[in-house]
């Protein structure tokens, strides 16, 4: 009897272990800079993601009292404010990071990505829910353009940041939920995990293999006004990469026939007129790829597609309706098809 009572406890126990081993995936799912985010995670089935969940809470909470511009006591809130260009404003490794990340963007793509460019997004009525739409005055434009540039803004080495001219503001707001994605893929790695895909807002970052050993995949949104917001155009898989798209087939008003895209090209103050509709940017950080997309989206396909093929570890594909509503696609060299 004694026999049987151990054999079946070693069965039971390997069994146990067997079920300790089996691979799951987790979901981890919360919100943050006003939308949410999603990361499936491929561990034993019996590993406890608590502390996983709470220390990506933790970080993106950071993140938000760093550069959240709804916040009014945030690090970017604090700095916009203030119209002292005699101010050294010590900043955190966030914010240093991401400022440093934009002039970087703001000199590779000749201005097209431009962190002050609030000014004039708010000028054409697509600043903040419930503005109105209109056309500005030649004037209007050229005073909202003279307090737009990222160069007017001196970024120190040694973690502070000081204005050029007291009236500009920063909005990191297209580069803010790459950072974001690319924070809690430190967290998950930090884990030990590898295997795992991070998403906030349709930026997304992916690691590793799925539970069945397959690459994840990644969807596009198909750039239509009408279409609902899962319809994929189509789907790339993803392995350590980052994936950002940017688009401007929702938002957008018409005037006498005429359709102003909300995408405000910094370096003239006008909405884009290239009609580019969706940019999806490959890249080794989900950062890069976030901001990236933006400048491209100003830029178009034949400059944008120029530049990335100039560029090391970033590719993109650029969608651009035609006159007849029809869509044309342009990639860069390395993009897969």
């Amino acid at each position: 009897m004694k026999k049987y009572i151990l054999l079946s406890l070693a069965v039971i126990g390997i069994i146990a272990f067997a079920a300790f081993r089996q691979k799951t995936e987790f979901l981890i799912q919360g919100g943050t800079m006003g939308t949410t985010y999603h990361v499936k995670v491929v561990a034993p089935y019996m590993t406890n993601m608590n502390d996983v969940k709470e220390e990506i809470d933790k970080r993106l909470n950071e993140i938000n009292q760093s550069m959240s511009t709804y916040i009014k006591t945030s690090e970017i809130s604090r700095f916009n404010s203030d119209s002292r260009t005699d101010s050294r404003h010590g900043v955190s490794r966030d914010f240093f990071l991401v400022m440093t990340m934009g002039g970087k963007l703001h000199r590779l793509t000749g201005g097209a990505w431009d962190g002050t460019v609030k000014p004039l997004v708010d000028l054409w009525g697509f600043g903040n829910a419930g503005s109105k739409n209109r056309i500005p005055d030649p004037q209007e434009i050229a005073a909202a353009l003279s307090l737009v540039g990222f160069h007017y803004i001196d970024i120190s080495q040694e973690r502070y940041l000081s204005k050029k001219i007291p009236q500009v503001t920063v909005d990191l707001a297209s580069i803010a939920k790459g950072y974001g994605v690319d924070q809690i893929a430190g967290v998950v790695k930090a884990h030990g995990f590898m295997d795992f895909i991070v998403e906030i807002g349709g930026e997304v970052f992916a690691s590793g293999l799925r539970k069945d050993g397959k690459e994840w995949r990644v969807g596009i949104n198909t750039p239509q006004p009408e279409a609902p917001f899962d319809l994929v155009y189509r789907s790339l898989p993803l392995k350590n990469k980052a994936m950002a798209t940017s688009g401007d087939y929702r938002n957008f008003f018409e005037e006498n026939g005429v359709r102003y895209s909300h995408v405000i090209d910094p370096r003239n103050g006008y909405p884009v007129k290239h009609d580019v509709v969706s940019v999806s940017v490959l890249s080794d950080t989900c950062v890069f790829a976030d901001g990236l997309a933006t400048g491209l989206m100003v830029m178009g396909p034949v400059d944008g597609i120029k530049l990335t093929n100039r560029l090391e570890n970033a590719e993109c594909l650029i969608i651009v309706r035609n006159k007849d509503g029809s869509l044309s696609e342009y990639y860069s060299e390395n993009f897969p098809r």
